[in-house]
């Protein structure tokens, strides 16, 4: 029993505290690898020149690249909703052709990101649950290509291109903090 409590002691001694602490990465996969890849693909997008056969040939397929969506006219609709005296003309061309071609526009939603959660600080702290920091860093991007029958029609792209957060957990009682919570089932 003293030999495994004492390589644990070791290990902790040999290791730097802070590699200790636990590290996690959230991908939603797809076809690029930064903000900046992604971005510059979509640059080759051109409205009026790019057909369904050219985004397949890039990688944008919904029936085979990841995390591309693809949406029919009623979610395009429901995206673009019109009234309250907003007139069709100021539309974007693209997007208004869309909309008057009806069931021969499809759609397909790009959504992907990564990011990266790494606890950091003492690790003391975070162990006994007083204090817990994580600096979360990575980049989102999300992109909507309109198409009527096959063709581009419209581009439109956004995201985050640098996250930087930090989340900070503090509990002045530690490991204890919960206790109250788990007491009532202890009392029955």
């Amino acid at each position: 029993m003293g030999s495994p409590l004492l390589a644990l002691a070791a290990a902790l001694l040999l290791a730097g505290c802070a590699d200790l602490l636990p590290k996690s990465q959230s991908e939603v996969r797809g076809l690029w690898g930064s903000y900046e890849e992604a971005q510059a693909a979509l640059r080759r997008v051109v409205p009026y020149q790019t057909t369904a056969a050219d985004l397949s040939a890039l990688g944008i397929d919904p029936f085979r690249a990841e995390n591309v969506r693809l949406l029919t006219f009623s979610d395009i609709a429901l995206r673009f909703p019109l009234g309250g005296g907003f007139s069709v003309d100021r539309l974007d061309p693209g997007l208004r052709e869309c909309l008057e071609a009806g069931t021969r526009c499809e759609g397909y939603a790009i959504a992907t990101r990564q990011v990266h959660r790494d606890r950091v600080g003492d690790f003391w702290l975070d162990a006994l649950n007083f204090r817990r920091t994580v600096d979360v860093r990575g980049w989102s991007f999300n992109a909507l290509l309109l198409l009527v029958e096959g063709r581009v029609v419209y581009v439109l792209q956004g995201g985050e291109p640098a996250i930087r957060e930090q989340e900070v957990t503090r509990q002045p009682l530690g490991p204890f903090q919960g206790w109250g919570e788990s007491l009532p089932g202890l009392l029955r």
